[in-house]
């Protein structure tokens, strides 16, 4: 069990603090700092980078500010450093790039290999299951990290209540504090770690839910991966009412911004290819509890619990035996 307290970067696909799209960063930042008394640095994408995967950009220029949060959330941008004025926290740095951009350039560029543990999140939303998964932004950077043998983790907070009670924010970085503090401490391992066979990164989704308040608090259960799948994602434009609301998470419409489909007439640009991000996607967030897989992350948010997955940096395989004959792999096809 390690005592050392890491030196941690903090990263996340939903942007700075704002009380819409990014609720939750300045809390577990908070939290991280005061509570567990750990080194924390910051690189945030500059804006709302949801769905994005591990992407990274390639052909653009990643530009970066300087960023001085209050407590408030709000704070000065600036293109270069400065001293911490009265009433900041921190300085914090904002990159126009991708989730796995911001990891990467801060372990390799900003900090130079000095991060211990990375942690991505908190997601507005949860992310169990693979088709969520495989497309947040918020696992893409703590995969990005574990590619560069750094431990990570992703950490997702599961949305229930619409709009949720602000309330639920404080109990769930406690929690989240005391979950990541026992897996620091408490490293795992697997088979095929690319760090020295250690356990790549972990998922972690809390549901905000009332019990989180009680004396007794969530249950927290180890879990593997639902292993589900999404239809239609987009609508074609002509369809869709220019109200309609761009989702930050999985879960994180509310009421208030429910999608409108409003019909247009034949002659406004129905033959063009225009197509807009409205997801089809409630069966992903309110399953039956039988189609769920017990012990998954997907069965466990169901009940009312954490999930805390392991996971490996790189795609599934189909579990196979030992090869020992190289020739038995060569396919012998007749053409």
């Amino acid at each position: 069990m390690s005592s050392v307290k890491p030196v941690v970067l903090l990263t996340n696909d939903d942007g700075p603090p704002d009380s819409k799209e990014s609720p939750y960063i300045l809390g577990l930042y908070r939290h991280l700092k005061l509570h567990l008394g750990w080194d924390v640095r910051v690189v945030l994408p500059s804006s709302q980078k949801s769905w994005i995967g591990k992407a990274y950009h390639i052909k653009e220029v990643t530009k970066g500010n300087y960023f001085y949060p209050k407590e408030d959330g709000n704070g000065e941008i600036s293109p270069h450093p400065r001293p911490l004025e009265d009433g900041e926290l921190a300085e914090w740095i904002l990159l126009d790039g991708t989730p796995a951009t911001c990891a990467n350039i801060a372990l390799h560029n900003l900090f130079n290999d000095g991060i211990d543990l990375v942690i991505s999140g908190p997601n507005l939303g949860r992310n169990t299951s693979s088709a969520f998964a495989l497309s947040s932004g918020t696992i893409g950077a703590a995969m990005s990290a574990s590619l560069s043998k750094k431990r990570s983790i992703a950490l997702s907070y599961g949305t229930v209540v619409h709009p949720t009670p602000s309330a639920y924010f404080e109990p769930a970085h406690e929690l989240s504090c005391r979950i990541i503090n026992y897996l620091w401490n408490n490293w795992g391992q697997d088979d095929c770690g690319i760090r020295h066979g250690e356990v790549d990164l972990y998922s972690i989704n809390i549901p905000l839910i009332e019990n989180i308040l009680s004396d007794e608090g969530l249950k927290i259960s180890w879990t593997t991966m639902w292993r589900n799948s999404y239809g239609r994602l987009f609508k074609s434009i002509s369809m869709l009412d220019d109200r309609s609301a761009k989702a930050a998470g999985p879960d994180a419409l509310d009421d208030s911004q429910s999608l409108i489909f409003v019909p247009r007439s034949n002659s406004e640009g129905n033959n063009q290819l225009l197509f807009k991000w409205a997801p089809e996607i409630a069966g992903l967030i309110t399953p039956s509890l039988d189609s769920l897989p017990v012990g998954s992350d997907g069965w466990a948010l169901h009940q009312g619990w954490v999930s805390v997955t392991p996971l490996r940096a790189s795609f599934g395989e189909p579990a196979t035996t030992l090869v020992v004959d190289p020739d038995s792999l060569v396919w012998k096809m007749r053409l």
